[in-house]
């Protein structure tokens, strides 16, 4: 594991301190857990992006033939 020091705002250095306390964590668990959080965040957006360069308009088209045209059930209308 490694240390990092970080220069933070005393308002938002305050606040993570209460919520961490208030979420009965560390402040350390606290900050790892938030940049974990905007990690995936980041690497969901880029494996979403590489799973919609695979596709084609063509595919998309041949399975949206597949969906039956059917009236909608009560509440499922479109507005």
């Amino acid at each position: 594991m490694s240390a990092l020091t970080v220069r933070l705002p005393n308002s938002v250095h305050e606040t993570i301190k209460d919520l961490a306390k208030r979420d009965g964590i560390s402040v350390n668990q606290f900050i790892a857990s938030a940049a974990a959080e905007k990690m995936a965040s980041f690497l969901t957006v880029d494996h979403l992006k590489r799973e919609a360069a695979k596709g084609s308009r063509k595919d998309f088209d041949r399975l949206l033939r597949k969906v039956p045209n059917i009236v909608p059930m009560p509440g499922d209308e479109s507005k």
